[in-house]
């Protein structure tokens, strides 16, 4: 019985930031309900205080724990060992568009690219937090660009930290015009204007 006693709060606070994430993702932070997150948790509001200080801290909780663990795995480990940053990064955004259009995805754009759009000129805690998440990313491709350029991938003439800035850029700027548009086609376009700035950049 002891070990289920331990596990039963962190198994709560972990459906209330999968919650919190949801409410969030759809209506934004500021228009997010702590009733509808709690309800969709299957818990109370005393247990969301109980792990959470306040709603702020929640959503501060949601970008370390949710969101950047996403943007991780869906962009980060694919790249972690690369050698051959262009070919990977074509494989994982085509595999990116084909879900986002096939989930019906499209809609609802980044979630860290929407909560940097809304909160971040308005509180400094959620900017630290996105913009972790953002130097993270960058780093990523900066090294797997290094090591393009090391293994004669890429071209030595590229810099691998500039080119990591402006990817990062334009795949959030392709999300989030995507979503405005709510066109597929418009990403497949900027899809592939993407692809050919990689392949500029090959040896």
């Amino acid at each position: 019985m002891k070990p289920v006693a331990i596990r039963a709060p962190e198994d709560t606070r972990r459906k209330i930031l999968h919650a919190a994430f949801e409410e969030f993702y759809k209506t934004g932070f500021q228009g997010g309900s702590l009733n509808q997150i709690v309800e969709a948790a299957g818990t109370t509001k005393g247990a969301l205080f109980h792990h959470f200080e306040g709603k702020s801290d929640l959503g501060y909780a949601v970008v370390e724990e949710v969101i950047q663990p996403h943007i991780k795995v869906l962009w980060l480990d694919p790249l972690a060992d690369s050698i051959d940053p262009v070919a990977d990064l074509k494989r994982i955004l085509r595999q990116f568009m084909k879900e986002e259009i096939e989930d019906g995805r499209l809609a609802q754009g980044c979630p860290l690219n929407n909560l940097a759009q809304e909160m971040s000129p308005l509180d400094e805690g959620f900017r630290k937090r996105i913009e972790k998440v953002y130097a993270l990313w960058r780093s990523c491709l900066e090294g797997a660009f290094a090591r393009g350029i090391k293994a004669g991938t890429v071209r030595r003439d590229v810099s691998p930290r500039d080119t990591a800035a402006f990817i990062v850029a334009a795949q959030e700027g392709i999300i989030g015009t995507a979503k405005n548009a709510q066109s597929e086609e418009l990403m497949r376009q900027m899809g592939s204007a993407l692809f050919g700035y990689l392949d500029s950049l090959r040896t």
